[in-house]
């Protein structure tokens, strides 16, 4: 009896802090309430990653707010069309075709920004790859592009914000990272060390910020759980089956989250009750909660996945499909149990 006692109040405190999660959950992922609209109206907003998925998502959002939006990508008509729509919902937009991964690139925008809007109050990257497989089977100039991409990147990015920001006094720098930024998933070895070497950069950054008197300078680091978004599309796929997650939140959670990021002083966002059950899971039974997260992927990704050939994505070069904010991965996953379903 002595020996069950304490794994049962273990289990108590662990329903405890999920319930408490998705609670707090439905805070973080609503829209702005009309407080948080005025104090973004008319701030400045660097979206590094804003032709499609979460960056295409925050940028039409924060229109509808009144902000000035400066749009970064590599794909220029996407970025023209997403201008439109931050024009048409009464914000301010400037579109500036670059890749993050070129640190001249990530210059020119910030000047850019600067010379449009006078300052930047939050710069936020977005733009990110992903490469699905078995680590030995992903080429390795795949995986340094994304390291280049997720990780080079967002330092380049980053040092640029916090120059201007040190300049300004002031400044919030958000980094989408990924709830891999605390538990890492199997067959996404390169992704996962991206976004768990931008966390650590991040915590180390506001330590620096806060010891040097910036008190007014601040980075955040948002961990979705997988979302419906082109990501899946645009990644580096050597697994053999078509990129997928079980149960993906929505865009719109995450688009929500990291506005309100740009509002609040935390270092650290977990978006959504499955984000942060699996980050309280994790600093409580690391091992475990890794062991089941890649028996989850296994059997979503290598054995239950329609089959796919391997592709480079958008690793390397910029694709033509997957312009929206939501990819109908979601549905296009429901249609295939059903049809497993029917079949078996």
């Amino acid at each position: 009896m002595k020996t069950d006692m304490p794994f049962r109040h273990m289990s108590l405190y662990v329903l405890l802090l999920l319930l408490i999660s998705f609670y707090m959950s439905s805070c973080t992922t609503a829209e702005l309430g009309s407080a948080g609209r005025r104090k973004t109206a008319g701030k400045t907003f660097v979206i590094v990653g804003a032709s499609s998925g979460f960056g295409r998502g925050v940028a039409e959002k924060l229109g509808t707010y009144k902000a000035n939006v400066v749009l970064a990508a590599r794909r220029t008509d996407l970025l023209e069309e997403v201008a439109g729509k931050v024009r048409a919902g009464g914000g301010n937009a400037l579109v500036v075709t670059m890749d993050i991964s070129k640190p001249e690139d990530v210059q020119r925008l910030a000047r850019a920004a600067v010379q449009e809007f006078g300052d930047i109050d939050v710069w936020i990257n977005m733009a990110g790859v992903g490469g699905i497989g078995r680590f030995w089977e992903i080429p390795l100039e795949d995986q340094a592009r994304i390291v280049d991409i997720n990780l080079k990147g967002v330092i380049y990015g980053s040092h640029a914000a916090i120059q201007q920001f040190r300049t300004q006094g002031y400044g919030k720098l958000v980094n989408m990272g990924s709830i891999e930024s605390v538990n890492p998933l199997a067959y996404h070895a390169a992704y996962a060390a991206t976004k768990g070497g931008m966390l650590n950069f991040g915590q180390a950054l506001n330590h620096e910020l806060r010891l040097n008197g910036h008190k007014k300078i601040r980075v955040i680091t948002v961990e979705p759980w997988a979302v419906d978004t082109p990501f899946w599309r645009h990644a580096a796929n050597y697994s053999g089956g078509t990129p997928r997650m079980a149960a993906m939140d929505p865009p719109r959670k995450v688009v929500n989250a990291t506005i309100k990021a740009s509002l609040r002083r935390k270092n650290e966002l977990p978006v959504g009750w499955k984000a942060k059950g699996a980050w309280f899971s994790h600093r409580l039974f690391p091992r475990f909660t890794e062991r089941v997260s890649a028996n989850i992927i296994h059997k979503y990704q290598i054995k239950n996945a329609p089959p796919m050939q391997p592709t480079a994505g958008a690793v390397h070069e910029p694709m033509e499909s997957g312009r929206g904010v939501d990819d109908g991965v979601r549905q296009r996953m429901k249609e295939e149990r059903k049809q497993r379903r029917k079949s078996n």
